[in-house]
């Protein structure tokens, strides 16, 4: 109706807000453009809703200097409308609102919610509109004013907490991480933070190390290379007398561990002797962020923990009986983290730990319900650390209690219970199916659930909905109530229904037959969660779908070709994973679908997955263009595509199913292959990140590895690009390159051959002293090993195998063991006198690959034979060269020659 008339309405409004003569005109024109803008959709209409903004502007200042701020926060409902239109409504006017927002980020003398909704603002442009933000370089400023806002102390009572601009500065600041080029936002905190934690100011100090915190997430790859700059800051304020900077210190610890991995266990050393300081601090707030950080820390450790394991649960075991219920949850969250870090050598500890979850497992009261919640998540981790057969016998009276815990109103007790039934399902597998009958039902009724949708009133200041702000929104920001007062999510539901999906795929995988009654439901019900709202419930019925995909063809095998029953599953699977790749807008929800697709395609024959190649190609071509659902992230910019940045972890696993492809198509690659190229190369371009180029070297590395002989064509495009990622600075690009031009020797015939100069020329400086990664060493030892295999005469054994020999043993990737330690043991078989020369220092290699656990069996049966020969060239005149060896060595030898 009002459409025919829009340009009218807009002349009128622009008039109106610049009416001098009257402050009541101007502030209903305001009110009333909210209304206009959700009808502006093409060009000519958007041209219209930029003209405004410079008034709606002018009228907002003026508002505010009146003392009218109740009005002024209108625009920021506006400007919330345009940032989020799919229409590119801002243009180069996103420099004006960015710049009217800092001022009223900034203004202590504003109310709070007024502030509030000038950082929001900035935090949505972050998230719809990041290129936007880059194109007219306006992070760093954005960046210079949010940092010190974090410094700021909270005022008023504690319901304005969440309003507060220090918290939400810290939103937007995390925001920008996540969402913005991380070489853009990472600079400018780590600089706040270097200068601020010596600041004498401790709320400066405490906000230098929270910016790092939340920052980790976003900016992880940068800070792993600052790694010990950052942790000297944060352990540093770990010992600040304040207790605001030593909480802030426990949080970025926290933060660190949970997204700095595998890195940060590098530190445990250093760090967690820190924790375990800081469990014992006076401030139960630091004791809590404390064992939220030693959790996190240890969730990624492995034996590294064994030294610090009786000192840990020591601290923990006596703070789990002597402390509120707020610090034992956490409490308990890092005991299980210890218990999955520790694996058998918790068992000393299982029988304490369980007898005491028992107490949890009888409260009932409402306020002891996240306790009981964790306690029976601590069981389940408990029983996947001590295994099978110590748990079974004493399982019964904790199923019965998880069981009883859905009597209990309460969802997180429901979700932390779904996830006990699935690690007691893993470690039991068939043992399990005694309990089908009675957690199976229990898993239906909480994917059921209605998820608790409702309108809900907004009770702020103010009927907002006469101004056309009532539109539910599409974010749910935990921090951010504004942005859902018209919708309540009951998010402990989506939880509840996340675990219990994740659940019955596990179900499914591991009790195999015994779920057969429950696959038509399981299908119904990971076929509508697959659609659905939430991305945390689409992700786990993404994943369940492959478990029970695996389970159909195990319990129902065909001979030649796929049974009818796994074909249904399959034909389910396929169509949804397809329309998931093109439509889904979630990168990780995306990301998990391509690595099961590519899990799926490796394992399969052609024949299953022929009906589908078609579209799977259109769909994997779709990502690699960067066209799908998830990758639209704004339309109003013209930045250039080089500076783009994109999720790593989708484009990884998208990389992931070219080799898949070729594995599975086989000779029927070739073509595909000539389609994806062009896709794929773009992301190789000297422009792209590292992360980029490396992750096309690793994927046509695959790809030569399954495809063979037919690579040899792409040679000459491959290796200009793969030689220079031999001397990057990143040491997976090197690794990740040794390994490539290895596979291109190894497969490309005569086309590669005309490079070996240039190859081990580049090479070279990987076996050298100022090589630090034992990883880029040994894929380059298999490098060398694959070509002197395919082509010996025209490598100078005399000059290489010294510097191969001088390498070994491999000390990091032990795949590459076949093909070096083949390589050596197939020139000592033909009596190569350029190896025979060699032999003190070929026995010093075998004689260290024999006793380590970590080699395979086949490879130390291929030394074996090689070392026989050995004896029977040289017979006496070995046993010099064997008194010279440690005798741990030279006897695992000599008892190759006995087993002979």
């Amino acid at each position: 109706m009002f459409r025919p008339h829009l340009a009218t309405l807009q002349s009128l409004f622009l008039k109106s807000l610049q009416d001098e003569t009257s402050t009541r005109v101007r502030i209903a024109a305001l009110k009333a453009v909210g209304s206009f803008v959700e009808f502006v959709h093409d060009r000519d209409e958007v041209v219209m809703v930029r003209e405004l903004i410079p008034s709606i502007l002018n009228v907002s200042r003026q508002c505010l200097a009146n003392g009218d701020e109740e009005v002024a926060v209108i625009a920021f409902e506006i400007f919330d409308e345009l940032v989020e239109s799919p229409a590119p409504l801002l243009g180069s006017f996103v420099v004006s609102i960015v710049q009217f927002s800092l001022e009223v980020s900034s203004s202590e003398n504003l109310e709070t919610n007024t502030r509030h909704q000038a950082i929001q603002i900035i935090s949505w442009l972050a998230k719809y509109k990041p290129k936007s933000l880059v194109k007219h370089k306006l992070v760093v400023p954005i960046l210079q004013v949010m940092c010190p806002l974090l410094a700021e102390a909270s005022h008023g009572d504690d319901d304005d907490d969440d309003l507060s601009a220090d918290r939400a500065a810290a939103e937007v600041i995390d925001t920008m991480a996540v969402n913005l080029p991380r070489k853009l936002v990472f600079p400018p905190v780590l600089e706040f933070a270097s200068i601020g934690y010596q600041n004498p100011n401790p709320k400066y100090r405490e906000a230098s190390v929270m910016a790092l915190g939340v920052v980790s997430e976003g900016c992880f790859e940068l800070m792993k290379n600052k790694l010990e700059d950052v942790l000297r800051i944060v352990l540093e304020a770990l010992k600040d007398p304040e207790q605001l900077v030593r909480g802030a210190a426990s949080f970025a610890l926290g933060q660190f561990a949970e997204h700095l991995q595998p890195e940060i266990v590098t530190y445990y050393e250093s760090v967690l002797p820190c924790i375990l300081n800081s469990i014992g601090d006076a401030s139960e707030e630091v004791q809590e962020k404390s064992y939220y950080a030693l959790a996190a820390f240890c969730e990624n450790m492995g034996e590294e923990i064994l030294p610090f394991l009786g000192p840990l649960m020591g601290r923990l075991l006596e703070a789990l009986q002597n402390n509120s219920r707020n610090l034992q949850e956490t409490c308990m969250s890092a005991i299980g983290s210890v218990a999955a870090a520790a694996e058998q050598a918790f068992i000393p500890y299982a029988e304490k730990v369980l007898e005491m979850m028992k107490n949890f497992l009888v409260l009932i009261q409402d306020e002891d319900l996240r306790a009981r919640a964790r306690a029976i998540e601590l069981v389940g981790i408990v029983a996947m650390a001590v295994g099978r057969a110590r748990m079974e016998p004493i399982l019964p009276p904790f199923i019965e209690a998880a069981i009883s815990g859905f009597t209990l109103d309460f969802s997180e007790l429901r979700e932390y219970t779904h996830g006990f039934f699935s690690n007691i399902a893993e470690i039991m597998n068939g043992g399990f199916s005694q309990y089908l009958p009675h957690v199976v039902p229990l898993a239906f009724s909480s994917c059921n659930l209605d998820d608790g949708s409702a309108v809900d009133i907004d009770e702020s200041d103010g009927d907002e909905s006469v101004y056309g702000f009532g539109e539910v929104s599409t974010d749910d920001e935990a921090h951010d109530e504004r942005r859902v007062r018209n919708i309540s999510i009951r998010t402990g539901v989506l939880d509840e229904k996340a675990a219990a999906t994740q659940a019955l795929g596990l179900f499914a995988l591991h009790t195999k037959s015994s779920f057969i009654p429950y696959f038509e439901e399981t299908m119904k019900i990971l076929t509508k969660h697959a659609g659905y709202f939430h991305e945390d419930v689409r992700l786990q019925a993404i994943i369940a779908l492959k478990n029970v995909l695996i389970a159909t063809e195990s319990v129902f095998p065909g001979s030649n070709e796929l049974s009818a029953e796994s074909k249904h599953v399959l034909d389910t699977l396929m169509n949804i994973y397809i329309r998931t790749m093109n439509e889904d807008d979630d990168k990780e929800v995306v990301a998990q679908t391509c690595t099961n697709l590519a899990e799926i395609i490796k394992s399969s024959t052609y024949v299953a997955i022929e009906s589908y190649v078609p579209r799977l190609v259109e769909s994997t071509l779709v990502l690699l263009r960067e066209e799908s659902a998830c990758q639209q992230l704004e339309s109003d910019s013209d930045v250039d595509e080089n500076d783009a940045e994109h999720d790593e972890v989708l484009m990884d696993a998208v990389s992931d199913l070219l080799p898949a492809f070729a594995r599975c198509l086989v000779y029927r690659f070739e073509p595909v292959l000539d389609r994806f190229f062009q896709p794929l190369m773009k992301f190789a371009k000297a422009s792209r990140p590292s992360e980029d180029r490396t992750m096309v070297v690793a994927c046509l590395a695959e790809v030569a590895q399954e495809m063979g002989g037919p690579i040899a064509k792409y040679i000459d495009k491959l290796m200009p690009l793969v030689l220079k990622e031999l001397s990057s600075s990143e040491a997976t690009n090197r690794r990740n390159a040794a390994f490539c031009v290895g596979e291109l020797c190894k497969n490309g015939g005569e086309a590669a051959l005309r490079y070996y100069g240039d190859i081990l020329r580049g090479l070279y400086p990987l076996f050298g002293e100022f090589e630090v990664d034992d990883a880029v060493r040994d894929n380059a030892a298999g490098a060398v090993a694959r070509m002197i295999m395919v082509q010996p005469q025209s490598i100078p054994l005399n000059q290489v195998l010294p510097v191969l020999l001088k390498a070994l043993p491999l000390k990091d990737d032990l795949q590459e063991s076949d093909a070096v330690y083949g390589c050596l043991c197939n020139l000592i078989g033909s009596s190569k006198s350029e190896v025979l020369c060699l032999v003190p220092e070929v026995l010093r290699v075998f004689g260290q690959v024999i006793v380590s656990p970590a080699e395979s069996p086949e490879v130390k049966a291929r030394i074996g034979m090689a070392f026989c020969h050995l004896v029977s060239l040289y017979g006496d005149q070995i046993h010099p060269i064997m008194n010279s060896l440690p005798s741990q060595h030279a006897n695992a030898l000599a008892a190759l020659l006995t087993r002979s």
